[in-house]
């Protein structure tokens, strides 16, 4: 399938500030990276080659996360996390043993824990609880939980990549490209970069995508 607006051959992975979502766990890989900036951690994840598999609010389990959210929603998808990221084809996460996540809706996952006592690993690793507030009340097992807007994809493991495997690094501003590291622009290329406030500008300019301030 072609790109189209509302879909891409492409997947992105955004980093965040503060607390890892799956919380400070003495098990959450993410725990080392707690008092990094969303920035340096990309710097870090460009320097090592690789996205470390982190534990996932909800389940407990351990994955690289990553979004298929267009551009026309990608501001919005940034609030939440940061205006930092790293893209990939879906070929490629597929290859790693990549695939949408598992919105699963909590009666079917009690009935399967209670049948079956429990997924395989990989299994757990892409199950996200899809939980609506539109629920019926009889569903209303534990809190709401509707993450279907970030159409997100999980590699059950750490993901390890080339600089060649990389489509596009986004960062917020000029500044930012500046003060980047000299050999990643030089070993990923400077035409890949993607810069936030270039798309910000477009859209205030031209709001064609914009549903809110």
């Amino acid at each position: 399938m072609s790109n189209r607006p509302d879909i891409s051959i492409y997947l992105a992975h955004f980093t965040s500030n503060g607390e890892p979502k799956g919380g400070l766990d003495e098990k959450n890989p993410a725990k080392e990276f707690s008092s990094m900036s969303a920035k340096d951690r990309l710097i870090s994840i460009l320097t090592e080659k690789k996205i470390r598999a982190t534990q996932m609010p909800w389940t407990g389990a351990k994955a690289v996360c990553f979004t298929e959210c267009p551009w026309m929603s990608l501001l919005a998808h940034t609030k939440l996390y940061s205006p930092y990221g790293i893209g990939f084809k879906k070929g490629l996460v597929f290859s790693k043993h990549g695939a949408p996540a598992l919105y699963m809706r909590p009666d079917v996952f009690k009935t399967h824990m209670e049948e079956f006592k429990g997924f395989h690993q990989y299994v757990w690793s892409l199950i996200t609880p899809f939980s609506p507030p539109y629920r019926p009340s009889h569903l209303k097992i534990g809190k709401t939980c509707d993450f279907t807007h970030e159409r997100e994809w999980r590699v059950p493991h750490d993901f390890p990549f080339e600089y060649k495997d990389i489509e596009f690094v986004i960062l917020n501003n000029y500044q930012d490209m500046a003060e980047f590291p000299k050999e990643l622009k030089d070993a990923i290329g400077r035409e890949k970069f993607i810069l936030m406030d270039n798309y910000r500008l477009i859209e205030r300019l031209w709001p064609v995508h914009r549903i809110d301030d």
